[in-house]
């Protein structure tokens, strides 16, 4: 790290009952394995665990004594909820995001944090992604985002700026603007980015590969199911409704998602592939 002193982080993360407990395990070996490590992680349990998950939890208590910061939640309260859960009780200017099923590179913080102590001015931080195939743990290509602010707010208008497994943001801005929206059942990553983004927050992408993304036989049915569908029409209209877009930003993304959910799921598969910038 040259030297560089660099500002700790807490990491931000919730599991869910129905997390496979492989993918989960491999997610915090990822986070274990960090070449400059977090001095927080806080972990949302939202609502009941498998006996198995609990057993995973509890062995990395002893590997991570002081660390690892456990709250368990009485029931399913959602995403969003965790979230914010979470948020209130990360201690660290810097909150670093993480999915329970993804992997970070080793680098990844050392990298992100890096970034942040040599442009402090950055209040939101992500990087490119690759997605991998769970079952076999081969590429399938690489989701870039736009690297400058002037890039990311303009792309943000009809799309998600950041892939959320990447991002690292300022607490006191995401507590400026009230966290994660609850009522958002789904897409309320892409919300709390343009709310960020609007409060002046200012953004920057790594052009690199920092973290995989896993990819299973039922990432492209949630993908394209109607439940999903609704959200994204939902916080569409209220980006638009904001002002932070304009009338074509809003419909054109939602023509799309609709041709998403109307399309067999071959075609579909196939178009994503396509989508995805090796």
């Amino acid at each position: 790290m040259e030297n560089r002193i660099l500002k700790p982080y807490s990491v931000l993360m919730s599991v869910y009952k129905g997390e496979n407990t492989d993918y989960f395990r491999a997610s915090m070996d990822s986070l274990c394995a960090q070449t400059y490590p977090a001095d927080q992680i806080v972990l949302v349990c939202d609502g009941p665990l498998s006996n198995e998950l609990d057993s995973v939890i509890d062995s990395y208590r002893d590997k991570l004594s002081g660390v690892l910061d456990v709250i368990k939640l009485p029931e399913n309260k959602g995403t969003a909820y965790c979230a914010n859960e979470g948020l209130k009780a990360c201690r660290n200017e810097y909150i670093m995001k993480m999915d329970s099923d993804d992997v970070c590179n080793e680098k990844r913080a050392e990298k992100q944090m890096s970034y942040l102590t040599e442009k402090p001015y950055i209040d939101i931080l992500g990087s490119y992604i690759e997605e991998f195939k769970s079952a076999d743990n081969t590429a399938i290509g690489v989701r870039q985002t736009p690297t400058t602010h002037e890039e990311i707010m303009k792309f943000a208008k009809r799309r998600a700026p950041f892939n959320n497994q990447t991002l690292v943001y300022k607490k006191e801005y995401a507590e400026k603007i009230g966290g994660y929206s609850s009522d958002l059942i789904r897409c309320e990553d892409y919300d709390f980015m343009v709310r960020m983004l609007m409060a002046g927050a200012k953004s920057a992408n790594i052009p690199e590969v920092l973290v995989r993304y896993r990819v299973d036989k039922n990432n492209l049915k949630r993908r394209r199911n109607w439940k999903n569908t609704k959200s994204f029409f939902a916080v569409r209209k209220k980006i638009y409704k904001m002002g932070f877009s304009g009338f074509w930003d809003y419909v054109l993304p939602c023509a799309g998602q609709l041709m998403l959910f109307i399309t067999p799921s071959c075609i579909t598969g196939l178009i994503y592939k396509i989508m995805l910038r090796k």
